[in-house]
């Protein structure tokens, strides 16, 4: 036996797997010995625009969006620092745009858990509302036929700024970039749109896809309507420190970042498993049920049909009880069910996306979850409550044989695995 420790909320679970079990972790990367001087010189020396200083005059309206509290963006290092690049701009120029997409509002404790207190207190920071039309404007229509709103604030802002992290993302290809805008910053009914189960069961929707995925593409063209000026994205390793600096123009240096990630953050294994271990990296990452499959789908990559999955997301903030994914999760008995209630091109809500991609896992593996959610929630859900990691996969080696296959995933998305072909 050998001993695994598991990303789970603020700490960590520590468990103990048979010897061939195959641990997959992302190709560690020190954190970088000086976050701001490489932030600072990426700024200063950007891709694919002039330096970030040279093209803000002082009489611009500065918009700064960034991710929830849901992504471990470390905003409260960024934001400060780029105020500080523009000390030429005046205080009151400056917005700061909390891009939820349509994830609940954050409050203010949050918001100086993720920003600051200093910025916070002296700064305008709003949260953006994807459902209240008023703060919403129309910009386009794209490819796909979508009409894309997005927030009204960040539009008419002179200067556009969006900041971000890139990994692995479950049906986008990767995170960062356009999706700081789209759905970062969108209207309900573009994000709706985004999101519809056409774009999600697309072949191409999935983890470290970029040309040809669709849904990478509908993010791309919804951002380009209403283009930052600027992007600041960086790159994290399991300890949450910055590894590399990715900052210019949104799709020169995002595509160069997501080169980047998947060099070190994808891990090829020559065949499926019968069970996969995996978490969903920690806090802030598994706040909530909803996030959750995020990582159970990384598993998915390499459980073989039938096999089992066990996920380890403390669920901190529960379901979480605003939005839609419990609501859709009732509204049929068994997965496949609600596989083919969503896929009736008659059926539209908000968080669908979510799910379907569960739902699809769901098919294909027997689902555990160890968690502080109550049994009935997790069952809710269809998910297996599990009190125990190691007792269940014992009780599982039973049901596979000892000769069984396990990989384990200690950070979750943060590597994705995959077959190879």
């Amino acid at each position: 036996m050998k001993t695994v420790k598991l990303a789970y909320g603020r700490t960590d679970l520590v468990i103990r797997v048979p010897d061939q079990a195959v641990v997959i972790e992302p190709r560690h990367l020190e954190g970088l010995a000086d976050e701001k001087a490489a932030v600072l010189a990426a700024i200063r020396n950007p891709i694919g625009t002039p330096p970030l200083k040279d093209m803000v005059k002082p009489t611009d309206t500065v918009a700064i969006v960034i991710s929830d509290i849901t992504r471990p963006t470390p905003n409260h290092k960024l934001v400060p620092w780029l105020i500080e690049e523009l000390n030429h701009v005046p205080r009151e120029n400056f917005v700061i745009i909390n891009g939820l997409g349509s994830h609940r509002a954050n409050t203010r404790e949050e918001l100086i858990s993720m920003l600051g207190r200093e910025v916070v207190e002296n700064y305008r920071v709003i949260n953006h509302n994807a459902f209240d039309d008023a703060e919403l404007t129309f910009v386009g229509v794209n490819g796909y036929g979508s009409k894309v709103y997005l927030n009204k604030t960040y539009v008419e802002a002179s200067f556009k700024i969006v900041t971000g992290f890139i990994e692995p993302h479950f049906f986008a290809g990767f995170s960062g970039g356009p999706k700081g805008i789209s759905p970062g910053v969108a209207g309900i009914s573009t994000i709706l749109d985004f999101h519809n189960a056409q774009m999600i069961g697309h072949p191409n929707s999935t983890w470290g896809i970029i040309e040809g995925n669709i849904l990478q593409d509908a993010a791309t063209q919804n951002c380009l309507m209403a283009k930052p000026d600027f992007m600041l994205n960086v790159t994290l390793n399991g300890k949450k420190e910055i590894t590399n600096v990715f900052a210019g123009d949104v799709i020169k240096a995002h595509r160069l970042g997501c080169e980047f990630v998947k060099e070190h953050a994808m891990y090829a294994v020559d065949s499926p498993f019968d069970i996969v271990i995996t978490t969903n990296s920690g806090y802030p990452l598994d706040q909530n049920l909803y996030q959750t499959v995020k990582g159970m789908s990384a598993a998915a990559q390499i459980v073989k049909q039938g096999g089992s999955i066990i996920s380890a997301s403390e669920c901190s903030d529960g379901v979480p009880d605003h939005g839609n994914y419990a609501k859709i999760l009732q509204m049929r008995s068994t997965p496949q069910e609600l596989l083919d209630m969503i896929n009736d091109p008659s059926f539209l809500m908000f968080d669908q996306w979510q799910v379907q991609v569960q739902a699809m896992i769901q098919l294909k593996a027997e689902c555990y979850l160890y968690s502080t959610l109550d049994d009935d929630t997790v069952r809710r859900a269809m998910f297996t409550p599990i009190h125990s990691i190691e007792d269940t996969l014992y009780e599982l080696l039973k049901k596979y044989g000892p000769d069984a296959t396990i990989a384990v995933l200690p950070l979750g998305p943060l590597t994705i695995p995959y077959v190879k072909k």
